[in-house]
């Protein structure tokens, strides 16, 4: 299956039905398919379609869906580019993946005028949104598409073609760009109709960065290949996210474990405004125990599915609701007809038990990154496994359970530390709102854990008074050494605690590698 035929083959069977809903604006999956076509056409008539790479740098918006599958449509590759890319990040990823022509939410406009005169191959910038046309110097999305056809373009695509780029979190430098084909992320988004708690009758929220491979591709994707409506959140906020389940009667919802945090420790949270909800898929971070029984205490009669997966090797496992608890530390199983393994130091699958690197193949990994042959050949071994950095194991039922990223693991007097353990025990106490773990650098140990913590709100805790409580529930050399109380943790797009913003002022003028 290619991209673009995910929405035509939706809106062939349900035309009329409402596809998208953001803010005042809906649009139907008729509408939403001509208005991709007119995109496709647009680009292959400026000579933007197959064999040129185009970029879209918005927050979720209305208009984002279609310039996704009209690209796809086109046969060119779309690059998704992220809002909190800094000004240098947008140079290095728009010159690096050869951008001709980018798509611009004129919110953020001025931060790409800035940087125009370091952007010699970018030859078209199209605003779209609230403030579009204020700018005569660039054209708008609706100059851009006069004259074009609503028909359905047609093009030579096979499903190996590339069609998008997705880009690294960029905590070892520049981000690299994920290149990645239609069957590979088709293939994602039919395994997800099959396995996650969804049908067509489900009115889904899209709270995630459409520019990220979970709230795009995983979540968003899968939704217009059932038939569902989704509701658009342009940015998260709780209170916002529980007055659409209110108004917009939201049934279903993919959530980042912060934002649901955030949803049931909000001051206006109340079951009772979140009635419509019956569903959350969650992923892309580490869920502690403690944090699974709050959600499920605060939301009983809410179904709560985890998923795991990487931009380099797409959606991996799920686990099945039923299992929450019997296997709470696990990010469930691969899905069928998938190969996940755990590859030793020299790329030897391990057996169930043995922890090592995860490691996936099958049409659903990425093709390259772009650009970047090295890295490229670094991530793929010779009998073509993808090593996502993750470090886990599998127990003797399949399912999978992750230690630690690969790069998190703090070295301390020669014993490896995973921080996730210390964060897990951490949550358990009632007073724990969030944490993370991290190393320090230390003259004889080499590192050591420490701990930045958020409180709950009105919590009286004391810093002697977690130590005491660390003592009593964590292995000696794995206590943090130090503990700092913080109002907030730093995280991404996404929602990810972002661990290598912690460290740097620890680690300045001394040598780590985040």
């Amino acid at each position: 299956m290619l991209i673009g035929e995910i929405l035509s083959n939706t809106a062939e069977q349900l035309p009329d039905k409402t596809a998208l809903i953001c803010g005042c604006e809906q649009q139907s999956y008729a509408a939403l398919d001509a208005l991709a076509n007119r995109v496709a056409n647009a680009l292959i008539r400026e000579n933007l379609g197959k064999g040129h790479n185009t970029a879209i740098y918005s927050a979720n918006r209305i208009e984002y869906p279609a310039i996704f599958f009209g690209a796809a449509k086109s046969g060119g590759v779309l690059a998704h580019m992220s809002t909190r890319f800094s000004e240098d990040e947008l140079v290095s990823v728009i010159n690096k993946t050869d951008i001709e022509a980018l798509f611009v939410e004129a919110a953020l406009l001025g931060r790409l005028s800035a940087i125009r005169a370091r952007l010699p191959a970018l030859k078209r910038v199209i605003v779209f949104g609230n403030g579009a046309g204020t700018d005569q110097a660039v054209e708008t999305l609706e100059e851009f598409l006069n004259g074009a056809s609503a028909e359905k373009p047609v093009v030579d695509i096979k499903c190996s073609d590339p069609f998008g780029i997705t880009y690294t979190g960029g905590t070892t430098g520049f981000p690299k760009g994920v290149v990645v084909s239609h069957e590979a992320r088709a293939i994602s988004s039919v395994r997800a109709s099959q396995e996650f708690e969804i049908d067509v009758n489900d009115t889904i929220c899209c709270s995630s960065p459409l520019f990220h491979i979970a709230g795009l591709f995983i979540w968003y994707q899968t939704g217009v290949l059932m038939g569902l409506t989704a509701v658009v959140m342009p940015a998260w906020d709780p209170d916002v996210f529980m007055t659409l389940a209110e108004q917009r009667g939201i049934t279903a919802a993919f959530m980042v474990p912060t934002q649901i945090n955030s949803v049931i420790s909000h001051d206006q949270f109340h079951a009772a405004r979140l009635t419509s909800l019956r569903y959350v898929n969650y992923g892309a971070s580490p869920t502690s125990l403690a944090q699974l029984e709050r959600q499920m205490a605060a939301l009983p009669d809410v179904i709560w599915q985890e998923q795991y997966g990487q931009s380099e090797a797409g959606s991996l496992t799920y686990r099945p609701p039923e299992k929450n608890l019997e296997k709470s530390s696990s990010v469930g199983h691969p899905y069928d007809n998938l190969d996940v393994a755990i590859l030793s130091p020299d790329d030897t699958p391990l057996p169930a038990g043995q922890r090592g690197e995860v490691a996936a193949r099958d049409i659903q990994v990425m093709l390259h990154y772009y650009k970047e042959p090295e890295k490229t050949a670094e991530t793929f071994t010779k009998d073509g496994w993808v090593k996502t950095g993750d470090v886990g194991y599998f127990d003797e039922d399949g399912y999978l359970y992750l230690v630690d990223r690969s790069k998190d693991m703090i070295i301390s007097g020669g014993e490896n530390i995973y921080p996730t353990e210390v964060e897990e025990a951490l949550y358990k106490h009632q007073s724990v709102n969030e944490c993370a773990v991290f190393g320090v650098p230390d003259d004889h140990w080499g590192e050591l854990p420490a701990a930045h913590v958020v409180l709950e709100l009105d919590a009286t805790l004391t810093k002697g008074e977690l130590e005491q409580f660390c003592a009593d529930n964590i292995a000696r050399h794995k206590r943090p050494r130090l503990i700092k109380f913080v109002e907030s943790l730093p995280k991404s797009a996404l929602g990810k605690i972002q661990k290598n913003v912690i460290r740097e002022a620890y680690w300045e003028g001394r040598e780590k590698s985040i």
